[in-house]
């Protein structure tokens, strides 16, 4: 399996809210701060899009893309000037719908806001830079496949509509993640531009199907074919952390998934995962997530049994 697949099922994004915006000339709404990812499409039209501790606002035009992963809030709007001004509005996205602001018309933006059960979804967010703004998504044509349809069940509803809607923007996140790690041009990608990288991607690779053995970054280096300060540099430039950091937070988002769906013990899941003891495993978990495995596996239960 590929890096991008399993470490997106392990952190399994849900669509809690899937949406669309027709903006007009004189829009300007303001989004609060939020937790998770947004990514939205712009289908028609232009519009400036301004995020807090960015400088300048981003000129949005009809087939582009954009990610927000860091959680900052942002303004989308009409007009440049208007998103400078970073003008207050009706905030958020009605679920399911496509809801008119001054009249509309401006620009026609669909998109969704996803949600992650675990903290270790900074193994994803933190791989990405403030703005992931995909100008070329035009080009990818199972994208603009998945963006017309969503558009078409916001648009028409039917019975069902909303499940369609919030798969097809599970869909969007996936393809337009995609294209970013794809994109030839490599301005600002983040520390997922790794998995577009040949060594980058074995390393990551072998670490994933491999998480138990007693990884160094020089065992590593040799299995892609590097020098291990070539390797080591590399990788933290690419990935924006050391290899064994890499390999430490994989290992806890695995641990976090078995707590979760199995009732194996913790020393089981300690040694799946290549520490000598329960307790070197409990200190490393409580560094990582800021709780021990015990109460990680409790505060689990609780959330199941409330579903």
């Amino acid at each position: 399996m590929d890096p991008l697949s399993r470490l997106l099922i392990l952190l399994n994004p849900q669509t809690y809210n899937c949406g669309g915006m027709d903006l007009g000339a004189a829009s300007a709404i303001q989004f609060p701060r939020h937790d998770g990812l947004k990514c939205y499409a712009l289908i028609s039209g232009e519009g400036w899009l301004s995020v807090d501790e960015v400088p300048d606002p981003v000129h949005l035009r009809a087939g582009e893309c954009f990610l927000l992963p860091k959680g900052r809030p942002f303004c989308l709007a009409g007009k440049e000037s208007n998103a400078r001004a970073g003008h207050s509005g009706l905030e958020g996205v009605q679920c399911g719908t496509i809801a008119t602001y001054s009249g509309g018309g401006q620009c026609l933006i669909v998109g969704a806001h996803y949600a992650f059960s675990t903290i270790q979804a900074v193994m994803l967010l933190d791989l990405l830079p403030p703005i992931v703004h995909l100008q070329n998504a035009s080009d990818n044509i199972g994208l603009c496949w998945t963006l017309q349809r969503m558009t078409e069940e916001l648009r028409h509803p039917q019975l069902g509509g909303v499940v369609v809607a919030h798969s097809l923007a599970r869909m969007m996140l996936v393809q337009a993640l995609r294209v970013h790690i794809n994109d030839s041009e490599k301005k600002n990608l983040g520390g997922l531009s790794a998995m577009s990288d040949g060594q980058m991607i074995t390393a990551i690779t072998s670490m994933q199907n491999e998480p138990a053995l007693d990884w160094t970054v020089e065992k590593l280096a040799n299995r892609v074919g590097m020098s291990r300060a070539a390797f080591a540099l590399k990788f933290k430039q690419t990935v924006h952390q050391s290899p064994i950091e890499y390999l430490t937070r994989w290992r806890m988002l695995l641990a976090e998934d078995r707590m979760t769906r199995s009732n194996d013990s913790i020393a089981e899941i300690a040694q799946s995962l290549g520490y000598e003891s329960a307790s070197a495993f409990a200190k490393v978990f409580r560094k990582v997530t800021g709780s021990s495995p015990r109460q990680h596996r409790q505060r689990s239960a609780s959330s199941t049994v409330a579903a």
